[in-house]
């Protein structure tokens, strides 16, 4: 086990060693035993695949198949991505990674950032079609002279990294301890490699998979047929094929968590203790604490946190995306106000006496059209940013800093009350491309591309 009390010699050494965390007692008072959660997300890289990463990319360069001046290719729904692109930092390889787009925003930046040339491909496409990340994934590394295709889905060194690093860790820190571990599986690494280890120290020990409803891998575990694959929005889990680093034989039982509670429970975690998982970490979670109210009060569970929430800002943790996908409750078109159609977006605002500088960087950076012009904090609204004028006065190369926003106005456009009937900004943008909402004397914007999302939260059953 790595002691991360010492200085590191690369960020590498920092892989493994995550804390341990007892769940309090009052978060579910039905449960009387101990429930530990593996916080695995304090990786490196933001999840627990910078393990598999770092034993795969070894273990590559043991056998040849990745050497100096190569290239790493692999489809990822991101944490994987993320490991191989640290690890490829810190070793000198370049990589490509190949990602669904129904992959966070914050995932694909971040494996940019991180140095790696990403391929974005379409999610609704069945996993025979070649343009399935998985089929591209090998292609990209089949065309590349000293590419090497990790292939975590199918590689046995993926479960490997758990059976050697993340598993002994745990039962160290466990104190040999433990009655059940419980875990959802994508590539099946993790659930596998784990519980192998554990059961070879005591047989004992339960294994729980934890799988979205959608994927095969809780059906194919009961009765040993692939079944067909279905939609499911939980990141990182579940399975559309059978993959080679799974091994259902480990697994003493499956429970299947939806979406809704996945992602429920993430958000109480992270609001009630501080801790911040992903969907993931949330269905995992679920599953735990529904197997830990059987439980004996001098039982020990143990669940792991496979990433972290900062990753999922634009979904897990967005009321916006919540209600967009129906994952919160929808507001009846007889009590739906303007309000209900409003987004969480960035907000700005102008005083009359702001140099129009300043007004072109807050309509730049803050992306805030119509951007509204109030005289003084809670004053009058005067009216809005003129962008056209901006960009003449821009063109032309005049001193923005000497000139006040007074001069650079358009008349403010319709504005709505925040509790009007919600059918006023659809009657409103009919007309115009947004409209500015008064919020308890602040101005927001709502646009067309507003109502195209937020109109589906609306239930006309109501």
């Amino acid at each position: 086990m790595n002691d991360k009390t010492q200085i590191c010699d690369t960020i590498l050494d920092a892989i493994g060693n995550t804390p341990l965390v007892r769940l309090p007692k009052d978060f579910d008072p039905e449960v009387k035993c101990e429930v530990l959660l593996k916080v695995d997300y304090l990786n490196p890289g933001g999840s627990m695949k910078d393990r598999i990463a770092l034993h795969m990319v070894h273990a590559a360069e043991k056998k040849g198949l990745l050497k100096p001046g190569g290239r790493i290719v692999e489809c990822s729904s991101g944490n994987t991505g993320a490991g191989l692109c640290v690890v490829a930092a810190a070793l000198g390889y370049d990589i490509t990674v190949v990602i669904p787009d129904k992959m966070s925003s914050e995932k694909i930046a971040a494996l940019r950032a991180l140095g790696a040339d990403v391929v974005v491909t379409p999610c609704n496409v069945d996993i025979e079609s070649p343009m399935h990340y998985t089929k591209v994934a090998g292609r990209i590394a089949s065309e590349i002279e000293g590419a090497w295709w990790p292939d975590q889905y199918h590689n046995r060194d993926n479960t490997d990294a758990h059976y050697y690093s993340t598993a002994p860790e745990l039962w160290e820190q466990c104190g040999a301890k433990l009655d059940v571990f419980v875990a959802g599986a994508g590539t099946g690494g993790t659930l596998s490699g784990m519980g192998r280890f554990f059961k070879e120290q005591n047989p004992n020990v339960k294994i729980i998979g934890v799988d979205p409803p959608g994927s095969i891998l809780a059906h194919y575990w009961e009765h040993q047929e692939i079944c067909d694959s279905g939609p499911y929005a939980v990141e990182g889990v579940g399975e559309e094929e059978v993959p080679g680093a799974w091994d259902p034989h480990i697994i003493d039982s499956y429970e299947v968590v939806p979406d809704i509670e996945s992602f429920a429970m993430a958000r109480r975690l992270a609001a009630e203790t501080g801790i911040f998982p992903g969907g993931s970490g949330g269905m995992n979670l679920v599953a735990a604490l529904k197997i830990a109210r059987t439980l004996p009060a001098d039982a020990r569970l143990v669940t792991i946190l496979p990433d972290y929430g900062k990753a999922y800002l634009s979904k897990v943790y967005s009321e916006d995306w919540l209600r967009d996908f129906g994952y919160l409750p929808k507001v009846g078109i007889n009590n739906a106000t303007v309000i209900d159609l409003m987004r969480e977006k960035n907000k700005a605002v102008l005083f009359s006496i702001d140099n129009v500088s300043w007004a072109v960087r807050q309509a730049g950076e803050r992306g805030v059209r119509p951007l509204p012009v109030q005289d003084g904090l809670g004053g009058e609204l005067l009216g809005v940013f003129h962008e056209d004028r901006a960009l003449a006065l821009l063109a032309e190369g005049k001193d923005l800093d000497a000139m006040s926003v007074a001069d650079c106005m358009a008349p403010a456009p319709t504005v709505l009350d925040a509790h009007a009937p919600w059918q006023e900004a659809v009657e409103a943008l009919k007309h115009c491309e947004a409209v500015l909402v008064d919020v308890r004397g602040e101005y927001l914007s709502l646009d067309r591309r507003d109502l195209l999302q937020a109109l589906k939260r609306l239930d006309h059953s109501a």
